[in-house]
């Protein structure tokens, strides 16, 4: 078996990077950074990498959808953000938690999406409505 052999090398937070996800098609990566921004770059040669500007502070977890038509974002200024990765700029916050977001993730079918926090809690909300649905928060000590 021969060594892995570096294929492509991105550079443009300015920051230590958090949070690497792959978009369902291998074409794309999003990025997050503790400089608050998300970085989506594409694999195509010559490409242009978007940056995402929204979060007031430290993003911690980055996630594509299922289907590649969204992307949320957690961070350390208690807000989860959903993107669309074809529209530069535009999202959509929820107000998740008390303390720092440290996790997103979507359910296999896009429906729902995971959130854990500082705050002890894991809530689960409705992609679509933009609704909490419930929480875990059975979490006592870190």
């Amino acid at each position: 078996m021969e060594d892995p052999k570096l294929e492509k090398q991105f550079k443009s937070h300015r920051n230590t990077i958090t949070s690497l996800h792959f978009a369902p098609n291998t074409k794309q990566l999003v990025s997050g950074s503790l400089d608050s921004c998300l970085f989506l770059w594409p694999f195509k040669s010559q490409a242009r990498a978007y940056r995402f500007v929204g979060h007031n502070d430290a993003v911690y977890s980055v996630c594509f959808s299922p289907s590649g038509h969204l992307v949320a974002s957690g961070s350390k200024d208690k807000k989860v953000r959903l993107w669309i990765p074809s529209v530069k700029g535009e999202s959509t916050v929820f107000k998740a938690h008390t303390g720092a977001v440290r996790c997103v993730d979507f359910a296999t079918d896009g429906q729902s999406l995971l959130t854990s926090s500082e705050d002890k809690t894991i809530k689960i909300w409705t992609v679509h409505r933009q609704k909490f649905q419930f929480s875990l928060n059975q979490h006592s000590n870190w």
